[in-house]
């Protein structure tokens, strides 16, 4: 069979899992925890909130992981349609999350630096705080540079989208879109920081895209083509 519906009921229930995760890793783990700019706040909010500080870490490596495992089941969807394409767009997929996992170890560090360690006495509460600040930039650094591979994996997989015959074109188009809306606000944040008109078009264009093809793998799923 050219395509089944049941790879694409997986791709879309870890493609779900996935977004699932990631918003609980920002939302539970980090955005009423960490306050940029503002060290010694963002050090008593870590270690007022250890453990839900190191949740979200945990669930930030689990849903790079889904994605991975997402990418790897779409490649076995479109691989049909062009298998050197369906390729690239896992690597990049892969580039990202390896950067993605990379980062959270800054993330880790900062927090080592508060826990108070016997090693660590010989520096001030500010100079600690401080470099727990600077290792928690590092981190949203990081991030950032992975989302140029998370973006640029968008536009082959789009195109995929696009030519398979099974799955609706317009998804494909606005996928291919997103990628180019992803990328401009990765190199926004590198090269313009403080501009952010680009990410009013990217995020809600970037719920339209993902989310669609999400919702669609699910429920939809695809009909089996036989070859001719």
């Amino acid at each position: 069979m050219y395509t089944n519906k049941k790879t694409a009921r997986m791709a879309g229930f870890l493609y779900l899992v996935y977004f699932v995760i990631h918003i609980f890793a920002d939302v539970f783990g980090r955005s009423k925890i960490i306050v940029f700019g503002d060290a010694a706040a963002t050090a008593q909010n870590i270690m007022a909130s250890e453990w839900q500080f190191r949740i979200g870490i945990m669930s930030d490596l689990l849903a790079a992981v889904l994605f991975l495992l997402t990418a790897w089941a779409l490649y076995g969807l479109l691989k049909p349609v062009n298998k050197n394409l369906a390729l690239l767009f896992l690597l990049l997929n892969l580039g990202g999350v390896a950067i993605q996992c990379f980062s959270d170890l800054f993330l880790f560090a900062s927090q080592l630096l508060l826990e108070g360690a016997d090693y660590l006495k010989v520096f001030q509460a500010d100079q600690l705080q401080a470099l727990a600040m600077f290792f928690l930039y590092l981190y949203k650094n990081g991030f950032m540079i992975a989302q140029i591979f998370y973006g640029a994996w968008l536009f082959p997989l789009g195109y995929l989208v696009f030519k398979s015959g099974f799955l609706p074109k317009i998804l494909g188009i606005v996928l291919m879109v997103h990628c180019v809306t992803w990328l401009m606000t990765s190199l926004q944040f590198f090269l313009f920081p403080g501009f952010n008109a680009i990410t009013y078009i990217s995020y809600p264009l970037g719920f339209i895209a993902e989310f669609g093809l999400t919702l669609w793998l699910l429920i939809k799923g695809v009909k089996d083509i036989k070859p001719a």
